[in-house]
Protein backbone atom coordinates (compact mmCIF):
# COMPACT_ATOMS: atom_id res chain seq x y z
CA UNK A 1 0.00 0.00 0.00
CA UNK A 2 1.18 3.32 -0.95
CA UNK A 3 1.70 6.29 1.08
CA UNK A 4 0.48 4.62 4.98
CA UNK A 5 2.21 7.49 6.31
CA UNK A 6 -0.66 9.97 4.62
CA UNK A 7 -3.24 7.66 5.33
CA UNK A 8 -2.76 7.39 9.01
CA UNK A 9 -3.20 11.17 9.35
CA UNK A 10 -6.75 10.51 9.15
CA UNK A 11 -7.14 9.03 12.53
CA UNK A 12 -6.49 10.67 15.96
CA UNK A 13 -3.23 11.32 17.52
CA UNK A 14 -3.93 8.53 19.69
CA UNK A 15 -5.01 6.08 17.38
CA UNK A 16 -2.29 6.94 15.13
CA UNK A 17 0.02 6.03 16.95
CA UNK A 18 -1.00 2.63 17.76
CA UNK A 19 -1.64 1.72 13.97
CA UNK A 20 1.90 3.04 13.16
CA UNK A 21 3.37 0.74 15.57
CA UNK A 22 0.71 -2.19 13.86
CA UNK A 23 2.86 -5.25 13.26
CA UNK A 24 1.38 -6.52 10.04
CA UNK A 25 1.92 -5.96 5.88
CA UNK A 26 -0.64 -3.62 5.24
CA UNK A 27 -1.02 -5.20 1.55
CA UNK A 28 -3.03 -7.25 3.64
CA UNK A 29 -5.04 -5.17 5.39
CA UNK A 30 -8.59 -4.66 5.10
CA UNK A 31 -11.16 -3.12 7.30
CA UNK A 32 -10.12 -0.98 10.25
CA UNK A 33 -12.92 -0.92 12.79
CA UNK A 34 -13.64 2.03 15.46
CA UNK A 35 -16.66 1.78 17.90
CA UNK A 36 -17.22 4.21 20.63
CA UNK A 37 -15.96 2.48 23.96
CA UNK A 38 -15.13 -0.93 21.69
CA UNK A 39 -11.70 -2.92 21.45
CA UNK A 40 -10.06 -1.63 18.05
CA UNK A 41 -10.83 -4.13 15.55
CA UNK A 42 -8.54 -4.91 11.95
CA UNK A 43 -9.03 -7.55 9.43
CA UNK A 44 -5.87 -8.95 8.18
CA UNK A 45 -5.27 -11.55 5.59
CA UNK A 46 -9.49 -12.35 5.99
CA UNK A 47 -9.36 -12.71 9.88
CA UNK A 48 -10.49 -10.78 12.11
CA UNK A 49 -7.96 -9.22 15.06
CA UNK A 50 -7.92 -6.86 17.80
CA UNK A 51 -5.23 -4.14 18.29
CA UNK A 52 -3.44 -4.06 21.37
CA UNK A 53 -2.46 -0.34 22.48
CA UNK A 54 1.35 -1.76 21.61
CA UNK A 55 0.24 -1.78 17.97
CA UNK A 56 0.29 -6.21 18.20
CA UNK A 57 -2.97 -7.92 17.12
CA UNK A 58 -4.29 -10.63 19.44
CA UNK A 59 -7.34 -12.89 19.08
CA UNK A 60 -8.09 -11.59 23.22
CA UNK A 61 -10.87 -8.97 23.25
CA UNK A 62 -10.00 -7.89 26.42
CA UNK A 63 -6.63 -6.92 25.33
CA UNK A 64 -7.73 -4.62 22.81
CA UNK A 65 -7.43 -1.18 22.74
CA UNK A 66 -10.51 0.99 23.55
CA UNK A 67 -11.81 3.52 21.69
CA UNK A 68 -13.05 6.83 23.44
CA UNK A 69 -15.57 9.09 21.97
CA UNK A 70 -13.60 11.67 21.56
CA UNK A 71 -10.88 10.26 19.93
CA UNK A 72 -13.26 8.84 17.16
CA UNK A 73 -14.80 12.48 16.75
CA UNK A 74 -11.34 13.67 16.36
CA UNK A 75 -10.41 11.02 13.49
CA UNK A 76 -14.21 12.19 11.87
CA UNK A 77 -12.81 15.64 11.86
CA UNK A 78 -9.86 14.90 10.52
CA UNK A 79 -11.05 12.82 7.49
CA UNK A 80 -13.79 15.57 7.01
CA UNK A 81 -10.99 17.97 6.92
CA UNK A 82 -13.10 19.99 10.03
CA UNK A 83 -16.65 20.38 7.39
CA UNK A 84 -18.78 17.67 7.96
CA UNK A 85 -21.14 19.55 5.93
CA UNK A 86 -18.84 19.98 3.33
CA UNK A 87 -19.56 16.08 2.78
CA UNK A 88 -23.53 16.16 3.77
CA UNK A 89 -24.13 14.66 0.15
CA UNK A 90 -21.95 11.60 0.56
CA UNK A 91 -22.80 10.93 4.47
CA UNK A 92 -26.57 10.61 3.77
CA UNK A 93 -25.53 7.71 1.70
CA UNK A 94 -23.43 6.28 4.94
CA UNK A 95 -19.89 6.60 3.65
CA UNK A 96 -16.76 8.90 2.68
CA UNK A 97 -14.43 8.00 0.14
CA UNK A 98 -11.22 9.40 0.92
CA UNK A 99 -7.68 9.93 -1.15
CA UNK A 100 -6.41 6.04 -2.17
CA UNK A 101 -9.96 5.45 -3.24
CA UNK A 102 -10.53 4.03 0.76
CA UNK A 103 -13.98 4.41 2.05
CA UNK A 104 -15.11 5.38 5.17
CA UNK A 105 -18.19 3.71 6.30
CA UNK A 106 -20.44 5.76 9.23
CA UNK A 107 -22.97 4.97 11.67
CA UNK A 108 -24.90 7.04 14.46
CA UNK A 109 -27.90 8.57 15.01
CA UNK A 110 -30.10 8.97 11.65
CA UNK A 111 -31.80 11.89 11.39
CA UNK A 112 -34.82 12.28 8.80
CA UNK A 113 -36.23 14.91 6.47
CA UNK A 114 -39.75 13.32 5.76
CA UNK A 115 -39.10 9.77 4.39
CA UNK A 116 -35.29 10.95 3.01
CA UNK A 117 -32.02 10.54 5.28
CA UNK A 118 -30.49 14.20 6.06
CA UNK A 119 -27.72 13.33 7.83
CA UNK A 120 -26.05 10.94 10.22
CA UNK A 121 -25.91 12.95 13.38
CA UNK A 122 -23.81 11.36 17.14
CA UNK A 123 -21.23 9.15 14.82
CA UNK A 124 -20.35 6.67 16.78
CA UNK A 125 -19.10 3.88 14.25
CA UNK A 126 -16.51 4.05 11.25
CA UNK A 127 -15.56 0.93 9.22
CA UNK A 128 -12.40 2.01 6.89
CA UNK A 129 -12.09 0.08 4.01
CA UNK A 130 -8.89 0.11 2.62
CA UNK A 131 -8.15 0.63 -1.29
CA UNK A 132 -5.91 -2.22 -2.64
CA UNK A 133 -4.39 -2.37 -6.19
CA UNK A 134 -3.25 -6.00 -7.41
CA UNK A 135 -1.65 -5.42 -10.88
CA UNK A 136 -1.57 -8.70 -12.55
CA UNK A 137 -4.30 -10.64 -10.31
CA UNK A 138 -6.19 -10.53 -13.95
CA UNK A 139 -3.70 -12.33 -15.49
CA UNK A 140 -5.32 -15.76 -15.75
CA UNK A 141 -8.68 -14.24 -15.98
CA UNK A 142 -8.89 -12.58 -18.93
CA UNK A 143 -7.94 -14.78 -21.19
CA UNK A 144 -12.09 -16.34 -20.30
CA UNK A 145 -13.35 -12.56 -21.26
CA UNK A 146 -11.57 -12.46 -24.60
CA UNK A 147 -13.39 -14.16 -27.79
CA UNK A 148 -12.96 -13.48 -31.33
CA UNK A 149 -10.89 -10.33 -30.47
CA UNK A 150 -13.53 -8.92 -28.58
CA UNK A 151 -13.83 -8.57 -24.66
CA UNK A 152 -17.50 -9.93 -23.74
CA UNK A 153 -20.05 -8.60 -21.57
CA UNK A 154 -18.79 -9.38 -18.59
CA UNK A 155 -20.55 -9.46 -14.80
CA UNK A 156 -18.58 -9.60 -11.61
CA UNK A 157 -20.43 -11.75 -8.68
CA UNK A 158 -18.72 -11.67 -5.44
CA UNK A 159 -19.72 -10.98 -1.87
CA UNK A 160 -18.71 -8.35 0.11
CA UNK A 161 -14.69 -8.53 0.97
CA UNK A 162 -13.85 -10.88 -1.57
CA UNK A 163 -11.72 -8.51 -4.17
CA UNK A 164 -14.51 -7.86 -6.41
CA UNK A 165 -13.33 -4.18 -6.73
CA UNK A 166 -9.48 -5.22 -7.17
CA UNK A 167 -10.56 -7.45 -9.92
CA UNK A 168 -12.23 -5.49 -12.28
CA UNK A 169 -9.79 -2.35 -11.72
CA UNK A 170 -6.96 -4.79 -12.85
CA UNK A 171 -9.35 -5.63 -15.69
CA UNK A 172 -9.56 -2.17 -16.70
CA UNK A 173 -6.20 -1.71 -16.58
CA UNK A 174 -5.33 -4.88 -18.84
CA UNK A 175 -8.11 -4.09 -21.40
CA UNK A 176 -6.93 -0.17 -21.79
CA UNK A 177 -3.45 -0.96 -21.89
CA UNK A 178 -3.44 -4.12 -24.26
CA UNK A 179 -1.72 -7.85 -24.01
CA UNK A 180 0.07 -9.76 -26.26
CA UNK A 181 -2.84 -11.49 -26.87
CA UNK A 182 -5.33 -8.08 -27.10
CA UNK A 183 -5.10 -4.90 -28.31
CA UNK A 184 -5.77 -1.74 -25.82
CA UNK A 185 -9.14 -0.50 -26.20
CA UNK A 186 -11.13 2.60 -25.24
CA UNK A 187 -12.27 2.12 -21.32
CA UNK A 188 -14.94 4.64 -19.73
CA UNK A 189 -15.09 3.98 -16.06
CA UNK A 190 -18.04 5.27 -13.94
CA UNK A 191 -16.56 5.76 -10.33
CA UNK A 192 -19.77 6.74 -8.33
CA UNK A 193 -17.72 6.20 -4.70
CA UNK A 194 -14.43 7.17 -6.26
CA UNK A 195 -12.90 3.28 -5.25
CA UNK A 196 -11.81 2.56 -8.75
CA UNK A 197 -9.59 4.98 -9.39
CA UNK A 198 -9.15 6.19 -6.42
CA UNK A 199 -9.28 9.94 -7.91
CA UNK A 200 -7.90 13.06 -6.08
CA UNK A 201 -8.70 16.56 -7.50
CA UNK A 202 -9.92 14.11 -10.88
CA UNK A 203 -7.22 12.61 -11.42
CA UNK A 204 -7.01 8.45 -11.02
CA UNK A 205 -4.45 7.86 -7.82
CA UNK A 206 -4.80 4.15 -9.20
CA UNK A 207 -3.42 2.49 -12.22
CA UNK A 208 -6.59 2.20 -14.59
CA UNK A 209 -4.54 2.02 -18.33
CA UNK A 210 -3.75 4.44 -20.56
CA UNK A 211 -6.90 4.60 -23.02
CA UNK A 212 -9.01 5.28 -20.11
CA UNK A 213 -11.84 7.76 -18.84
CA UNK A 214 -13.14 8.29 -15.67
CA UNK A 215 -16.05 10.01 -14.17
CA UNK A 216 -15.55 10.37 -10.54
CA UNK A 217 -18.59 10.62 -7.85
CA UNK A 218 -20.80 10.03 -10.60
CA UNK A 219 -24.27 8.11 -10.37
CA UNK A 220 -23.80 5.08 -12.34
CA UNK A 221 -27.26 5.89 -14.79
CA UNK A 222 -26.49 9.31 -15.69
CA UNK A 223 -22.60 8.90 -16.00
CA UNK A 224 -22.82 5.53 -18.64
CA UNK A 225 -24.93 7.49 -21.04
CA UNK A 226 -22.80 10.72 -20.28
CA UNK A 227 -19.43 8.78 -21.34
CA UNK A 228 -21.91 7.10 -24.56
CA UNK A 229 -22.26 10.67 -25.72
CA UNK A 230 -18.96 12.27 -24.81
CA UNK A 231 -15.87 9.90 -24.93
CA UNK A 232 -16.97 7.47 -26.65
CA UNK A 233 -15.40 4.51 -25.73
CA UNK A 234 -15.39 0.54 -26.67
CA UNK A 235 -15.87 -0.43 -22.74
CA UNK A 236 -17.60 0.68 -20.28
CA UNK A 237 -17.02 -0.31 -16.63
CA UNK A 238 -18.99 0.35 -13.06
CA UNK A 239 -19.20 -1.27 -9.73
CA UNK A 240 -21.99 -2.73 -7.93
CA UNK A 241 -25.02 -2.17 -10.11
CA UNK A 242 -28.18 -1.96 -8.31
CA UNK A 243 -31.26 -0.26 -8.93
CA UNK A 244 -33.42 -0.14 -12.24
CA UNK A 245 -31.82 3.13 -12.95
CA UNK A 246 -28.50 1.03 -13.67
CA UNK A 247 -30.49 -1.81 -15.63
CA UNK A 248 -31.68 0.86 -18.25
CA UNK A 249 -28.96 2.70 -18.39
CA UNK A 250 -27.17 -1.39 -18.98
CA UNK A 251 -29.53 -1.55 -21.41
CA UNK A 252 -28.86 1.36 -23.37
CA UNK A 253 -25.09 0.57 -23.32
CA UNK A 254 -25.30 -2.30 -24.87
CA UNK A 255 -27.58 -1.19 -27.63
CA UNK A 256 -25.30 1.19 -28.21
CA UNK A 257 -22.79 -1.55 -29.35
CA UNK A 258 -20.48 -0.87 -26.11
CA UNK A 259 -19.48 -3.47 -24.02
CA UNK A 260 -19.86 -3.81 -20.45
CA UNK A 261 -17.99 -4.97 -17.15
CA UNK A 262 -19.30 -4.61 -13.62
CA UNK A 263 -19.48 -5.74 -10.59
CA UNK A 264 -23.12 -7.24 -8.29
CA UNK A 265 -23.03 -8.51 -4.80
CA UNK A 266 -24.16 -12.07 -4.60
CA UNK A 267 -22.79 -15.12 -3.81
CA UNK A 268 -23.64 -17.98 -6.75
CA UNK A 269 -25.19 -17.90 -10.50
CA UNK A 270 -28.61 -19.05 -8.70
CA UNK A 271 -28.16 -16.22 -6.41
CA UNK A 272 -28.04 -13.69 -8.95
CA UNK A 273 -30.81 -15.36 -11.31
CA UNK A 274 -33.33 -14.57 -8.20
CA UNK A 275 -32.64 -10.91 -7.91
CA UNK A 276 -35.62 -9.42 -9.83
CA UNK A 277 -33.63 -6.58 -11.49
CA UNK A 278 -30.71 -9.03 -13.11
CA UNK A 279 -33.11 -11.67 -13.92
CA UNK A 280 -34.61 -10.14 -17.52
CA UNK A 281 -30.29 -9.50 -18.19
CA UNK A 282 -29.74 -13.14 -17.63
CA UNK A 283 -32.72 -14.77 -19.40
CA UNK A 284 -31.77 -12.30 -22.41
CA UNK A 285 -28.23 -13.41 -22.46
CA UNK A 286 -27.09 -9.75 -22.02
CA UNK A 287 -24.23 -10.85 -20.08
CA UNK A 288 -21.30 -13.49 -22.25
CA UNK A 289 -19.52 -14.04 -18.70
CA UNK A 290 -20.13 -14.42 -15.21
CA UNK A 291 -17.19 -14.64 -12.68
CA UNK A 292 -18.46 -15.73 -9.82
CA UNK A 293 -15.25 -15.20 -6.64
CA UNK A 294 -15.65 -16.27 -2.86
CA UNK A 295 -13.48 -16.29 0.28
CA UNK A 296 -13.67 -19.87 1.71
CA UNK A 297 -9.76 -20.13 2.05
CA UNK A 298 -8.19 -17.08 1.30
CA UNK A 299 -9.15 -13.58 -0.09
CA UNK A 300 -9.83 -13.24 -3.79
CA UNK A 301 -10.62 -17.10 -5.12
CA UNK A 302 -12.18 -17.17 -8.33
CA UNK A 303 -14.62 -20.20 -7.68
CA UNK A 304 -16.20 -20.43 -10.97
CA UNK A 305 -16.16 -18.53 -14.29
CA UNK A 306 -19.95 -19.08 -17.16
CA UNK A 307 -20.88 -18.07 -20.54
CA UNK A 308 -24.17 -16.61 -21.09
CA UNK A 309 -25.71 -20.45 -21.49
CA UNK A 310 -24.90 -20.86 -17.63
CA UNK A 311 -21.83 -23.40 -18.55
CA UNK A 312 -19.35 -23.55 -16.17
CA UNK A 313 -15.89 -22.92 -18.32
CA UNK A 314 -13.81 -22.11 -15.58
CA UNK A 315 -13.87 -24.10 -12.02
CA UNK A 316 -10.77 -24.67 -9.81
CA UNK A 317 -10.76 -21.89 -7.05
CA UNK A 318 -7.76 -19.70 -8.10
CA UNK A 319 -6.18 -17.15 -6.32
CA UNK A 320 -6.45 -13.67 -7.84
CA UNK A 321 -3.10 -12.60 -5.83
Amino acid sequence: MRNIQEFLKIFSRNLRRVLERLNVDFEKLQEIRMRVEQPLLVTWDGREYFVRSTGEITDKEEEGYLVERRELLETVEYIAHYSLYAFEDEIRQGFLTIQGGHRIGIAGKIIMEGEKIKSVKHISFLNIRLSHQRKGCADNILPYLIERDEVCHTLIISPPRCGKTTLLRDLIRQISNGTSYFPGITVGVVDERSEIGGAYLGVPQNDLGIRTDVLDCCPKAEGMMMLIRAMSPRMIAVDEIGDYQDIRAIESVIHCGCKLLATVHGDSMEDVQRKPLLQKLVQERVFERYIVLHNHRKIGQVKEIFDDRGTDIYHGGGALC
